[in-house]
């Protein structure tokens, strides 16, 4: 019995040094290894998909009149002459392209449509959210090769109640559908200028910055 009590006594610190530990590294999650601040080879992203509220420019070889510039609907939709209510969100360029031309060989032969991306918002899918403590909770457009410092500067950095180091990032994996998260450590990243705290992102993600409790 003395034993037992005994050693319930000289595990109590360790535990607690535990649970200590486990709160100062962001509750366990993961930190993403650091990105570079400049990539060494710019590589393309993915093919771009389609969203609401994108600028699009439709144009039909020989037939100006039905060419036109159009934006993508709230519903994803567009409205090109001869042509209602085409689904354009989901959509890469070259998809809805193949769409159009199917449409308009009922009303000309063989037409010859090629679709460009004006301005850019994209899915939601293709979105970095950035919401909580910063300056302006924004979403937004993923480009090739973006990191945590790309997205801050966009949102205009933290505001004066961030607790930085306790923000995460949430991620979906695109293969299983799971949802992870992981550590940010912005603070030390935007006021101290730890590289190391710097992280590539992918489309989707979403970073959480909460507020300091004192």
């Amino acid at each position: 019995m003395r034993f037992d009590s005994l050693a319930k006594i000289l595990a109590a610190p360790a535990l607690l040094g535990l649970l200590l530990s486990g709160c100062a590294s962001g509750g366990g999650r993961p930190e993403l290894p650091p990105a570079t601040f400049v990539a060494g080879r710019e590589g393309p992203g993915e093919e771009y998909v389609i969203g609401p509220l994108d600028q699009l420019q439709v144009f039909v070889w020989r037939n100006p009149e039905l060419s036109a510039e159009v934006q993508v609907r709230p519903d994803g939709r567009i409205t090109t002459p001869l042509i209602a209510d085409m689904p354009a969100a989901g959509k890469t360029p070259a998809m809805l392209a193949d769409d159009l031309k199917y449409a308009l060989g009922e009303y000309i032969k063989e037409p010859i449509v090629s679709v460009i991306v004006k301005s850019f918002a994209g899915t939601t899918g293709q979105q970095i959210r950035v919401v909580g403590a910063t300056e302006k909770p924004a979403s937004i457009p993923y480009r090739a090769n973006m990191t945590v410092l790309d997205a801050m500067i966009a949102v205009g950095g933290l505001n004066e109640f961030a607790a930085g180091n306790r923000a995460r990032l949430v991620r979906v994996d695109p293969r299983t559908g799971q949802q992870r998260e992981y550590r940010l450590r912005l603070s030390d990243l935007l006021k101290n200028g730890d590289t190391r705290a710097n992280v590539q992102l992918a489309p989707g993600d979403v970073i959480i910055i909460p507020e300091s409790m004192f």
